[in-house]
């Protein structure tokens, strides 16, 4: 038999979720699903490196060392492993649940990974559908060895939780950014080996792990980037603590909470500061936490404090209070930043006065799981390039994607031509203009694409002679028929018109 190849592995973890469908609802897939895979992949290459030491060390040495916790990037204790848990023909949900703490107090990496995921839900999760669910799993070999290619589990994780957002329509946007906008915010801000990148509101870990992707296809070492991000929601925290874990990045700080209320990458009492900071956050949240900002600890609101029905400044300020002198952050964010007024609008003006703000790019309409509208890509940079001081960057990149059926798509083409742009920063008609900040203060600091890049196609000349004798004609015309029509009238004895 063959090693396993990643299509295989896919749609073998997408028909576990058929066995779970009638019994859970469908947004509770992933938890098990994802818990199970993680479980079983720590399991199997345990048992793999085990057999390697004692192949390595002879049978006595080999044995010692087996029981070694520090022989393991993940020490998998008896009651987690998988021929264990499977020697359980009632009661499997506590098993699992069992194997999930025993694997949590063994490994400080995973504390509070696991267990939030409970499997002891007998009115939901009865035996059998347990049962079927372990047997599926237990048909896949996760070992090192039986994998066709070294970043496997990573990517088939990816690809269920871009599933899982499919699935899940609307509210898969609260955990997963699709993958090309992504691409296209990780290739404007180039992070770059040794770098800190920061993700205040980070899902299930995507944009942590293009960063590495991009440093690694650009040669760097990508193990030389440390990543840091904040999660609110519990489940979709785990979600990325396994996710990175699988694509082998243990050096990775995600913390939990609330990441306007309750900031959790703090050093020395003050904001941690990265190299490159990358984020979708919530569309214009409602509660995001007003009262609190107005007595911020930490500074972050010096433009300051955005409307309590929407929070979009509120995550934009705490990025740019993330940057360090020389760092640059890109974000998605809803059109409304770009001319709202009243609070938005003063600190709009705060942070173009400070020179913060690189460029405003424009991205087609549906995108987004659950939302339709339009977004855009704002580029700050701390340390513009001097030619790039005073002056921001318009591009109108909203007419040009895949059209899907339930979503659209940027193409390869489309990020090609953005990212392009970007680094050219030069006026290309009809698509980007290089605008200075002058100009922007006259439109009392209104940042519309509209307003800077004139897409209108130009009118034809009008030859008035040409359409004075046109319209001559048809007078002409006009009398010569109501004349004939007259003359019939006339006959028929008819008055005339």
């Amino acid at each position: 038999m063959g090693k396993l190849t990643l299509q295989e592995l896919e749609s073998h973890l997408w028909k576990s979720a058929d066995i779970l469908r009638g019994s859970v609802d469908s947004s509770d897939y992933k938890n098990y699903i994802f818990g199970l895979l993680f479980l079983k992949r720590l399991s199997d290459t345990f048992e793999e490196q085990k057999k390697n030491l004692i192949k390595e060390h002879g049978e006595e040495i080999g044995l010692l060392l087996a029981d070694d916790p520090d022989q393991y990037q993940f020490f998998v204790p008896k009651a987690a492993q998988w021929e264990e848990i499977r020697k359980h023909s009632e009661d499997i949900g506590t098993a699992i649940n069992v194997a999930f703490e025993a694997l949590e107090n063994e490994n400080a990496t995973l504390e509070g990974v696991l267990t939030p995921i409970d499997f002891n839900r007998k009115e939901v999760l009865t035996d059998s559908v347990l049962q079927r669910l372990l047997q599926h799993f237990s048909l896949l070999n996760l070992t090192n060895e039986n994998l066709s290619e070294p970043d496997m589990l990573g990517r088939a994780y990816e690809y269920l939780i871009k599933m899982f957002a499919d699935d899940a329509g609307k509210k898969g946007g609260e955990f997963y950014t699709p993958t090309k906008v992504v691409e296209l915010l990780v290739k404007l801000i180039k992070p770059e080996e040794g770098m800190r990148v920061y993700d205040p509101t980070c899902g299930s870990g995507g944009m942590l792990i293009q960063s590495v992707d991009y440093v690694k296809e650009h040669g760097g070492n990508p193990q030389s980037l440390s990543l840091f991000g904040q999660e609110k929601n519990l489940g979709t925290w785990s979600i990325a603590k396994m996710n990175l874990l699988l694509h082998g990045l243990p050096d990775h700080r995600i913390e939990k909470g609330d990441t306007i209320r309750q900031p959790k990458l703090i050093e020395d009492g003050e904001i941690m500061l990265f190299d490159r900071v990358i984020a979708n956050p919530p569309f214009s949240l409602k509660e995001w936490g007003r009262e609190e900002a107005e007595a911020d600890p930490y500074g972050r609101f010096q433009y300051g404090i955005p409307p309590k029905n929407a929070g979009d400044y509120a995550f934009v300020q705490h990025m740019v209070a993330s940057l360090k002198s020389s760092g640059m952050a890109g974000v998605v964010m809803p059109h409304g930043v770009l001319f709202r007024g009243g609070a938005e609008g003063k600190i709009r003006q705060g942070l173009l006065e400070a020179d913060f703000l690189e460029a405003v790019i424009g991205l087609p309409s549906n995108l987004f799981y659950g939302t339709g509208i339009p977004a855009c890509i704002l580029i700050f940079n701390r340390n513009k390039p001097e030619e790039r001081k005073g002056n921001v960057l318009f591009i109108a990149a909203e007419d040009e994607y895949q059209e899907g059926k339930n979503q659209n798509t940027l193409r390869g083409q489309d990020i090609q031509k953005i990212v392009s742009a970007f680094d050219a920063y030069e006026d290309i008609e009809k698509y980007a203009r290089v605008v200075p900040l002058t100009e922007i203060k006259e439109n009392d600091y209104n940042l519309n694409i509209t307003r800077y890049v004139d897409k209108s196609e130009e009118e034809e000349q009008v030859d008035l002679a040409a359409v004075l004798q046109d319209i001559q004609e048809l007078e002409n015309n006009q009398a010569n028929i109501k004349a004939k029509l007259n003359c019939y009238f006339r006959e028929l004895g008819i008055g005339e018109v």
